[in-house]
């Protein structure tokens, strides 16, 4: 009884999925790429099936034969539901800040090879073809697409660098779309019989591409929001993320009328960037290997259905297709070198992007195979009924032996030749890196083994010998061991900050598991420590200070919601901003703690204690730099910091409660139903520090009014409304708070933190509690100098009007800061780092000597500590301190 229908289909899917799993362990036994091997078995179940229907002996199979044959799918379905998932997931799984140093490389590789291809083999094709050059041409669109997959799985199986399969995988992204941009403008000509204008078909192309990127951005912004605000749903998010492809292609393609594969290509390049700081890390992996196993399966599908349509392509071939087929391929080969070995030196000569060593270019212009899309493609001609018999034929014919030679003979010799270029051997740092880090690891597994033989009652004949076989690996190491020579300071200093960058991104996403923590706080770290990689990796020790620099700074959120705060009276907002600062500051402080210790132990042993030094003092910058900004808001909003504290460590303490449950279940200590009912308590006791605490911006404000010396004597009466009218700023190092020459509008009291002008060769130090403007606002002259922060400070803020006001009813005040300077200039004021800590005992602890040090690090400067005078917390000075001896 033959199987038909419905059930057909479904049974020819399930073996042809069985036959995919099987393809996999052959071809790595063959040492031949999975597509290759794919495609073949595609032909074979092709041909078998053709086989089939024609003979008798198989009729229980002709069900399937005919369903395999007449498979229900054309080339729309093969765009529709594979090209969204191949594409999403290769933009998924690409390190877009990496390809991000090779756009220039990529946009070449993916749109001007694709339009030189698309010309060569078209004008290429025209003297022997007998067809018109829109005909050649459409073909050369539809060949010129290349196919990732083969060359990437061949570079990943053999270890070649990790560079080339990037530059690979980037320019795949992007060349499936110019290319069917392209085979779209031209289709309509054939079809229609109407002519192209070249302005028109440049301006729609741009078009199409610029405007998929905007909307691809969108509507991954857009699932990244919805992410956000599902908080927590596992299942949820990652059907999200399932959705986003489809939806991203369909309405660019179909509603909007730009670039489907652009659009969905950049919404996974935006979930790729900032996915990872917006899911949590447990979801992100199960994510991605869902996503792997989504592509395995679509690809495989793809690859194996469009070659069962080979052999029905290939119907009425002859011996002049096999000529045209080999003209094609040449012309395109010769293209892709142009390109290659012609545009890329011009990009690296220009420094729009890094060079390409030659054995790169070769290999590339030699892996450009052709794959599932391009078959795709050449159905959709055949389908078409507007096209004509013999051009059907001839596109038919020639793509699916462009693709066949691609396959059969790049595909199985590109192996040999990554081999023979040696583009699988590591780099001299690299392998200098390999000895050094197996003869200090070895070491340490033969001292471990050793100790768990004596443990566990090993003997001494059943142990010995593989601890002198690993004795032995360790003495081979270390006399092959060309470190010390191999990597100069400055590389090995890069290295480390490399290093200790990504071992503060791991640190962040275990903290990142800790539910409760916010999603913006880790997102903005994460961000951080992710930037910190690219500018250790790019500029060394000045692009990794940068990166912290930028950490510290107030965000352009931050500075909005303080010019709303000022200007508008509304506190909300720099409320929210403060608390996520105050977590922000806490969490990167617990981390620099933990890379202080990854540093001495795991770092300075590889490394060398000489560079160990080095990195050493520039995270030791960083941690101060980081306890001058806590201790500011600790300050002044201590009973918040206590409390967030209190949080934080509860969190950590209830997932350490959650790992000892699960301890005790993989022991078989308790059973599933006490696991579960033990997890149910965890997650309400978890759900109560859900709610966000509460973040009282103007807490203080009144009090710290009332102890100012400069105020002293005013009516309690007079203070609380000068509070009332007062405004907050919170200042960063090197933050311009009062510009030269600018009118003075308002005047600055100094509640915690540091400020310096330079006037008439004199340093003026304004310090905690200190008055910035006052005299200038009173006499109304414009500002001196430029005023800047020094470190991190928190600053009250009186508009010039009101002060002048407070002055004429209140002239006690002008009393007031006269005796403050009289006192000042008979030296009565001490140095503090910060209000409420202890005078500073060494020329080492003056202060904002971290915020100092760290910023002279980017100029390379030497750090010069500050020679000025500062205050006491509760006094207050006017505009003119005394200069700095």
């Amino acid at each position: 009884m033959a199987v038909t229908g419905l059930a057909a289909v479904l049974l020819a899917i399930a073996l042809l999925l069985v036959i995919v799993s099987t393809v996999q362990p052959i071809a790595r036994r063959l040492e031949l790429s999975e597509t290759v091997l794919l495609a073949i078995v595609g032909i074979i179940i092709g041909s078998l099936a053709d086989f089939a229907l024609r003979t008798t002996h198989t009729t229980a199979l002709n069900g399937i034969a005919e369903t395999l044959l007449d498979f229900p799918i054309n080339s729309e379905a093969f765009l529709l539901i594979f090209l969204p998932v191949l594409v999403f997931q290769g933009a998924l799984a690409i390190d877009v800040r990496r390809l991000a140093h090779e756009a220039a490389t990529v946009l070449l590789l993916a749109v001007v090879a694709v339009v030189v291809s698309t010309g060569a083999i078209g004008l290429a094709l025209l003297p022997f073809a007998q067809m018109p050059l829109v005909v050649c041409l459409l073909l050369g669109s539809i060949v010129a697409t290349t196919d990732p997959s083969a060359v990437a799985g061949i570079f990943r199986d053999i270890g070649a660098a990790t560079r080339l399969t990037r530059l690979v995988e980037g320019e795949a992204l992007l060349n499936d779309a110019a290319a069917i941009s392209i085979f779209s403008i031209l289709l309509p000509s054939v079809t229609l019989h109407h002519a192209i204008h070249p302005g028109e078909a440049i301006i729609s192309f741009v078009i199409s591409f610029v405007g998929a990127l905007i909307v691809g951005v969108m509507f991954g912004q857009m699932t990244l929001m919805m992410i956000t605000a599902l908080s927590g749903s596992a299942a949820a998010e990652i059907t999200l993320t399932v959705a986003l492809p489809y939806v991203a292609y369909i309405v660019s393609d179909e509603f909007l009328g730009v670039s489907g594969v652009v659009a969905t290509a950049a919404a996974g390049l935006t979930m790729s960037v900032y996915g990872p700081s917006t899911v949590r890390p447990q979801t992100w992996l199960f994510l991605n290997q869902l996503w792997q196993q989504l592509v395995f399966w679509a690809g495989s599908l793809v690859f194996v259905l469009a070659s069962m349509l080979v052999p029905h392509l290939l119907v009425g071939m002859t011996r002049w297709d096999c000529v045209l087929i080999l003209i094609a391929s040449v012309a395109g080969l010769v293209a892709r070198g142009a390109v290659v070995f012609g545009l890329l030196p011009f990009l690296a000569m220009t420094k729009l992007a890094p060079p390409v060593p030659t054995p790169f270019k070769v290999t590339m212009v030699w892996g450009g195979l052709r794959g599932a899309i391009t078959l795709a493609l050449a159905l959709a001609v055949t389908e078409n009924e507007r096209v004509s018999t013999p051009v059907a034929h001839f596109i038919g014919i020639l793509a699916t032996g462009f693709v066949l030679i691609t396959l059969l003979l790049n595909g199985t010799t590109l192996r040999s030749l990554v081999l023979f270029l040696k583009l699988d051997k590591l780099s001299p740092i690299d392998e200098a890196m390999r000895h050094q880090v197996l003869s200090i690891g070895l070491e340490n597994v033969k001292e471990r083994s050793e100790k768990l033989a004596d443990e566990l009652g090993f003997s001494t004949d059943a142990t010995g010998t593989v601890i002198e076989q690993v004795d032995r690996r360790a003495h081979e190491e270390q006399g092959a061991n060309t470190f010390d020579t191999a990597l100069g300071d400055t590389q090995r200093v890069n290295l480390a900050l490399i290093t200790i960058a990504s071992q503060e991104r791991s640190v962040l996403l275990d903290l990142f598991r800790i539910q409760g923590l916010s999603r913006r706080v880790m997102e903005t770290l994460l961000r951080s420590s992710e930037a910190a990689i690219d500018g250790a990796r790019l500029e060394g020790r000045l692009g990794y200070v940068r990166a912290l620099r930028r950490r510290l700074s107030p965000s352009l959120r931050f500075k909005v919601a303080q010019w709303i705060h000022k200007h508008l009276r509304i506190d909300r907002p720099l409320m929210l901003c403060m608390a996520e600062r105050f977590e922000m500051l806490m969490v990167a402080h617990f981390v620099s703690i933990s890379l202080t210790r990854f540093m001495s132990e795991r770092l300075e042993p590889t490394l060398g204690s000489r560079i160990g030094e080095v990195v050493a003092e520039v995270l030791q910058r960083q941690r101060k730099l980081l306890d001058e900004a806590l201790e500011t808001l600790r300050l002044h909003y201590h009973g918040y910091s206590e409390a967030l504290e209190n949080r934080i460590f509860r969190q950590i303490v209830l997932r350490l409660e959650g790992e000892e449950y699960d301890s005790l279940l993989a022991e078989s200590l308790i059973s599933d139903e006490l696991n579960r009912e033990l997890l149910k308590e965890l997650e309400r006791r978890r759900h109560r520090l859900d709610k966000p605490l509460s973040f009282d911006l103007r807490s203080g404000i009144e009090s710290r009014l009332k102890n100012a010396a400069v105020f002293r004597g005013l009516p309690n009466a007079e203070l609380h409304d000068l509070a009332t009218t007062t405004s907050l700023r919170f200042v960063a190092p090197q933050e311009l708070i009062c510009r030269r020459g600018r009118k003075i509008r308002n005047i600055y009291f100094i509640s915690a933190g540091l400020a310096e002008s330079h006037v008439a060769e004199r340093d003026i130090l304004y310090d905690a509690g200190d008055l910035i403007g006052a005299l200038s606002a009173i006499k109304n002259e414009r500002c001196p100098a430029n005023i800047r922060a020094v470190q991190f400070g928190h600053f009250m803020v009186i508009s010039a009007s009101r002060f002048r006001r407070l002055v004429e009813e209140y002239p006690l005040v002008l009393e007031n800061i006269e005796k403050l300077r009289r006192k000042r200039e008979d030296g009565e004021r001490a140095i503090k780092l910060v209000p409420g800590a202890k005078p500073a005992e060494t020329e080492g602890e003056r202060p904002g000597v971290a915020a100092r040090a760290l910023l002279q690090l980017e100029s390379k400067l030497p750090v010069q500590p500050p020679q000025v005078t500062g205050s006491e917390g509760e006094t207050a000075q006017t505009d003119e301190p005394s200069p700095s001896k």
